[in-house]
């Protein structure tokens, strides 16, 4: 498969163009390279040429402001750097005919270094991702990563010297991993300040390490509900820092088995609603329970034990609204069986910032 599905936000666009890197040495427990080789043919420069061009047009009159050719895959910078050149010269002739804006790709920490970033340069690239997956020199063992938590280190401050755009992708749930592990990492991650993250729960793929593992019952897959507890809290760390979290879990279109079984209960095709849906949920309720304990007076008491006088609203930007109400209703379910007293309706005021959620008594 040369390309993903095109990513369209508001106002930006990325184009995906899959590279694979077959030569990589690594053998992360969690990837399945042999999905990958089998499956993947060898992708030319032409072939990318073609892939922009198929796409372009139908992102005319969309009002984007950024139009994104990205490379993902194994580990861009990973293949020869006359391979890495020819596709980033296609990518680059766009650009410099202003019909993309920006030039991405995805790598590895250890293949990270002056020469390759100077090759990057040339090509006027602009933004890289690092595939980091945990700051702890305990979990990045025990997944056979292949490099240390010093070369995430050391290949962040080299892109950010080099004036590239840095992303960094975490994974939660890998061996060795713990809640105070993610958090760590989160922390780490806000530190160095990168301008995009990732965060991605853990699959157990097919014909993985990790599958072996936890058929030997020496990995424990986390469940869904670990899964969002764990990722909420990162969440609020790299948002509160103003980090843009441009994913949280996998597209369907990720998971590299084909017709194969996904072990364990951690994938859910709406695992960032999920995550931003208990977000909201803690957000609004601190709010109505401050609001709760207000009423200390004697008639505020008896007006908010009497569902007849006593309302709130849930107030939400529009495109917040179903983070608001929960993935399957779940945040309006849980405040009518707790708060089977109160009136509450949710509602949508388009001068809220996404992802903001305010209570008012009405």
């Amino acid at each position: 498969m040369l390309y993903g599905k095109i990513q369209i936000m508001k106002t930006h666009a990325i184009i995906p163009v899959f590279i694979p890197h077959k030569g990589c040495p690594n053998d992360c427990v969690f990837c399945n390279q042999k999905a990958i080789t089998a499956r993947t043919a060898d992708v030319s420069p032409e072939d990318v040429k073609n892939l922009i061009e198929r796409y372009l047009p139908t992102l005319e009159n969309r009002g984007l402001e950024t139009i994104e050719v990205a490379f993902f895959g194994g580990s861009f910078t990973g293949i020869p750097m006359e391979e890495q050149s020819a596709f980033l010269a296609v990518a680059k002739e766009y650009k410099d005919r202003g019909l993309i804006h920006k030039i991405h790709m995805s790598t590895r920490p250890d293949y990270i270094n002056e020469d390759i970033l100077d090759n990057l340069k040339k090509y006027d690239a602009d933004i890289i991702e690092l595939g980091v997956q945990s700051f702890d020199p305990q979990v990045l063992a025990a997944s056979n990563r292949g490099h240390e938590a010093d070369d995430v280190y050391k290949a962040c401050d080299l892109i950010k010297r080099y004036g590239f755009e840095l992303g960094i992708q975490l994974m939660i749930g890998l061996p060795e991993d713990s809640l105070e592990k993610c958090i760590y990492s989160a922390n780490e991650a806000v530190k160095i300040g990168p301008s995009i993250a990732r965060l991605y729960p853990t699959i157990v793929l097919n014909d993985t390490e990790l599958l072996e593992m936890y058929r030997r019952g020496e990995y424990d897959p986390l469940t869904t509900e670990e899964a969002v507890a764990i990722t909420k809290e990162m969440y609020k760390i790299l948002d509160d820092a103003g980090i843009n979290i441009i994913r949280v879990g996998l597209k369907s279109t990720d998971l590299i088995t084909e017709g194969g079984e996904i072990q364990g209960h951690t994938y859910h095709p709406a695992f960032r609603q999920l995550v931003e849906g208990e977000i909201a949920r803690e957000q609004l309720e601190d709010q109505l329970q401050a609001l709760l304990k207000k009423a200390d007076t004697p008639k505020a008491k008896e007006t908010l034990c009497d569902p007849e006088k006593c309302a709130f609203a849930f107030v939400s930007s529009g495109p917040s609204f179903s983070n608001m109400i929960g993935n399957s209703r779940a945040n309006k379910i849980y405040f009518e069986e707790k708060y089977p007293d109160l009136k509450i309706r949710f509602k949508s005021d388009p001068s809220l910032e996404d992802g903001k959620y305010i209570v008012v008594e009405c």
